[in-house]
């Protein structure tokens, strides 16, 4: 049975119990910010499993997309060298919402494993919760023991009970939880086992293997560290690793020997022209390789791209790892692209999204891995260099400081640092390399915590009803409503009075809660007895809505009927930017390719901003050609559609969507113009004349393969046009022409300017060569050695490295410092001939001299240079050169 068959078993089966089939989420959750990636099956239903939202199925199932790679799941040096380590991973499961509970759950595991897929019930054992003393309160689950010895008729023998450690589950400090139920399977006695007697499931070896994970919650924990009470509805909650299920299946011990990695395998093999399974260090390498290309497929096709921060560093991590480990094997030449086009080949029909992406995956893969290879390069030179100061200076640790500067200026890897240095004999400074890391993620770390839905907001969602958004109707501007609910400070109360910051919650509003990149209404609401100024409207948990601002007038009260007027002018620029992102979205797509999708998006009621995949900036001609295609949509003045379809029927027309983004089983899709459809959720042009012109305001990089066009319309597109003819008329006036002639008289004093650099630097040149001839006349022979220690007007350290190379070369052999004064600086260029490095060095000279006259420097052995703020010392530093070279 290849793998495969076996998730289609597992989901079919369920299916024919009652389960609904729920497609995996992406790996970046839109409902739980504090999670990296998706790490489990679960992770789409947590909100479903506290309450939070609630679902027309109370069984479903999934094969749900993983990464363990980051965080708290860092062992990303084991992957490729182990048999079951993995960076992305599919998660089998099925879940009870209230519904079925532990008999079910156990007799259908065990119905599935040994009657649907044919395992050998005499190779299983089941563990159980066997109490724990950290859980006062919690009896061993007696239950679950019973239920196996009743469906799989073992004996007690072959259920174990196992602590809290292994076999109670929680979701977090609060919430659900409860005891959990694992199958092991054995693989075999001949695999070693370091303990004297095995200790079967319970023991660290490999002979018993976990293949599916059962957890019943059960209790609840309503405060951290609070006592646990009964789950009015136990659910239910599993999860089974395909590739380890797979494996079992096909009687392999390896999952890397399974049908969901040999393809991969045997394409890293034909790359790298090494026979899979002849070198132990080659086969971890091509694992690595073939593990690695599924994540970065997976995750690019889910909108991450590699970068430097929070989820993007780490497939960059996973990334370059696979990238070192080619080079390793030989490949000198750009292959990720290509492994990442065989995982689309081996699973796209699966994940269709993999197909849908498959521009974009491989020239982000091409596009990271040539500048990582370049990274690799220069990265070895200056380790190289770093090397060398430490040989001569005796040290046999490499600083912190030095390996963080590698790794944040350039790229360099600090595990490969480490790595490299091991091979000469030397170790790296590893807690300074911490400290620095830590200090740079302070100061740019993955705000997931911080992002977090504010408890008062949920609590607020749980208890009542979402609120009905009257902005698609008619003007979509005003309407009449109750308020639900009203919050001073963060604590809910049943009135405000004038001066209060408040948020307020009604049953209905036509103010447009900020999402989907759109920003939040202002406006008034308006009791009989109060009047509230809303400065902002935010939509903080599902579909409901707040309103943010200050009571400016009387009292309002949980209750009151209001009427709620949106602020209009600035609605219907909102709307105009909103529409145009839409025709920009379809213009970037036609011009640039079908791999320009969005990334992210801001409208707000002065400009809009766009985020799109795409490698390059535009050029000037690719940037004209969008505008005119969106003005051109913009004055064919065509109606504006919605419509309410299912998932299927919204992509069967072809409606675009955002990868990353969590859609319900109903989407709204937009037609703006003649072409544009897209899923869309906000306020948009009645007709796409409305928005009355576009002009880009900017195009510019933001991370690796992501461009982000600025633009204004309307009312704000005018305003642009307006200041820009201001500026011109002005710069024209101050070179006495035309505004059309501005751009040819800057040339010409940009020409003249230049000229005058050229005659500078000559003079400075003269100014230097003047004097060589009474320079060299100042040579001193110190000890044997030329010594040409002197001062000069000139402090430019570009003319004095280029007078410093000609006097080197008349000179011969020798010593050569010279100490440019000028402007209240000193420069300072220090030169040792090669036949001399041994005996002098340039940079220690450079920094001895530096320290003399106020400043710091150093370099290499041969040529240093430095400077300094005290030019009064600057004779104490050249008679200084002499005793250097003396002593």
């Amino acid at each position: 049975m290849n793998s495969k068959s076996v998730r289609k078993a597992f989901l079919d089966f369920f299916a024919r119990n009652g389960h609904e089939i729920v497609r995996s989420s992406p790996l970046v959750l839109a409902n739980d910010p504090t999670l990296l990636f998706a790490n489990a099956g679960m992770n789409q239903f947590k909100d479903v499993f506290t309450g939070k939202e609630i679902r027309p199925c109370r069984r479903a199932t999934s094969s749900q997309k993983c990464v363990r790679a980051g965080g708290k799941h860092n062992d990303l040096e084991n992957v490729g060298f182990t048999a079951r380590h993995h960076t992305f991973f599919e998660m089998l499961g099925n879940f009870s919402f209230g519904d079925y509970f532990k008999s079910d759950a156990i007799a259908w595991a065990y119905q599935l494993l040994v009657k649907e897929l044919g395992l050998d019930p005499g190779r299983m054992m089941f563990t159980v919760f066997g109490g724990d003393a950290s859980l006062a309160g919690v009896p061993a689950d007696d239950e679950a023991r019973e239920l196996w010895r009743k469906v799989a008729g073992v004996s007690n023998d072959q259920v174990m009970g196992l602590s809290a450690k292994d076999n109670f589950w929680q979701m977090g400090d609060v919430g659900p939880m409860g005891p959990c139920s694992e199958i092991h399977f054995h693989q075999g006695d001949d695999i070693p086992c370091p303990e004297p007697t095995c200790k079967g499931p319970a023991c660290d070896c490999d002979r018993w293997l976990e293949i599916w994970n059962l957890v019943f919650m059960q209790y609840e924990r309503k405060e951290k560290d609070g006592p646990l009470g009964r789950l009015p509805a136990p659910s239910v909650d599993t999860g089974a690793g395909l590739e380890r299920m797979t494996a079992v299946i096909q009687g392999k011990r390896s999952n890397y020997d399974t049908d969901l990695f040999q393809p991969l395998l045997a394409m890293t093999s034909n790359l790298a022209k090494r026979r899979y399974g002849q070198d132990p260090r080659d086969d971890a390498s091509m694992r690595v390789i073939a593990d690695h290309a599924r994540a970065t497929a997976f995750l690019v096709a889910d909108g991450v791209f590699p970068d430097k921060t929070g989820r993007e560093y780490v497939l960059r991590r996973i990334f370059r790892r696979a990238v070192r480990h080619g080079k390793r094997l030989g490949i000198e030449e750009p292959f990720m692209h290509v492994a990442c086009g065989a995982v689309i080949e081996q699973m796209g029909d699966v994940y269709p999204e993999l197909v849908e992406r498959r521009k974009v995956i491989e020239q982000v893969s091409l596009e990271e891995e040539i500048r990582f290879r370049k990274t690799l390069d220069r990265g070895l030179r200056l380790l190289e260099e770093e090397f060398e100061r430490m040989e001569r200076q005796g040290e046999k640790i490499v600083p912190g400081e030095k390996v963080f500067q590698l790794y944040d200026t350039y790229g360099f890897p600090a595990d490969l640092t480490a790595v490299i240095a091991a091979e000469r004999g030397l170790g790296v400074d590893t807690t300074g390399f911490e400290r620095e890391m830590k200090a740079a993620q302070e100061r740019s770390e993955f705000k997931g915590q911080d992002e977090a839905v504010a408890d008062v907001y949920k609590q607020l969602a749980s208890s009542l009803p979402a609120t009905a958004f009257l902005g698609y109707e008619g003007m979509g501007t005003f309407g009449k409503g109750t308020i639900r609910a009203i919050l001073v400070n963060g604590t809910r109360t049943s009135s405000a009075e004038a001066g209060q910051r408040v948020a307020i919650t009604c049953d209905r509003t036509p103010f447009y809660g900020a999402s989907g990149g759109q920003i939040g209404d202002t406006g008034e609401i308006t009791s009989h007895g109060g009047r509230m100024r809303v400065t902002d409207t935010i939509k903080p948990v599902g579909d409901m809505i707040v309103h943010l601002g200050e009571v400016v007038s009387g009292e309002v009260h949980e209750g009151d009927e209001v009427e709620l007027q949106v602020d209009f002018d600035r609605r219907e620029m909102i709307r105009a930017n909103h529409s145009a992102t839409h025709l920009l979205h379809l213009a970037l797509k036609k011009v640039l390719g079908d791999h320009a999708v969005q990334k992210g998006s801001l409208v707000t009621a002065d400009r809009l901003r766009f985020d799109f995949s795409h490698f390059a900036p535009l050029t000037k001609e690719q940037e004209r050609k969008v505008e005119d295609l969106v003005n051109a949509e913009i004055r064919r003045n065509l109606d504006s559609a919605t419509d309410v379809l299912s998932m299927e029927e919204a992509k069967k027309r072809g409606a675009v969507h955002m990868f990353g983004e969590k859609y319900g089983n109903t989407v709204r899709v937009v037609r703006i113009g003649g072409e544009s459809l897209e899923f869309c959720g906000g306020t948009h042009v009645r007709r796409t004349g409305d928005i009355g012109f576009f002009k880009i305001v900017s195009e510019t990089g933001i991370a690796q393969g992501v461009r982000r066009i600025e633009a204004v319309t309307g009312v704000g597109a005018i305003e642009y046009l307006r200041r820009l003819d201001e500026e011109l008329a002005a710069a024209a006036e101050k070179l006495k022409g035309t505004p059309f002639e501005v751009a040819t008289r800057v040339e010409k004093l940009l020409q003249e300017l230049r000229g005058r650099d050229k005659e500078i630097a000559t003079l400075k040149q003269k100014l230097l060569a003047g004097g060589a001839r009474d320079i060299l006349s100042d040579v001193k022979n110190v000890g044997g050695v030329q010594v040409l220690a002197t001062k000069t007007e000139v402090a430019d350290p570009k003319a004095l490295r280029e007078m410093g190379d000609k006097l080197r070369d008349r000179l011969g052999s020798g010593v050569i410092v010279l100490l440019g004064v000028g402007e209240g600086k000193v420069s300072i260029l220090s030169m040792v001939t090669k036949d001399l490095t041994d005996r002098f060095h340039a940079g220690k000279i450079a920094t001895a001299l530096a320290e003399i006259v106020g400043g710091r420097g150093g370099g290499r052995p041969d040529m240093a240079q430095a400077g300094g703020t005290d030019p009064s010392k600057a004779d104490q530093a050249v008679a200084k050169v002499v005793e250097l070279v003396g002593g």
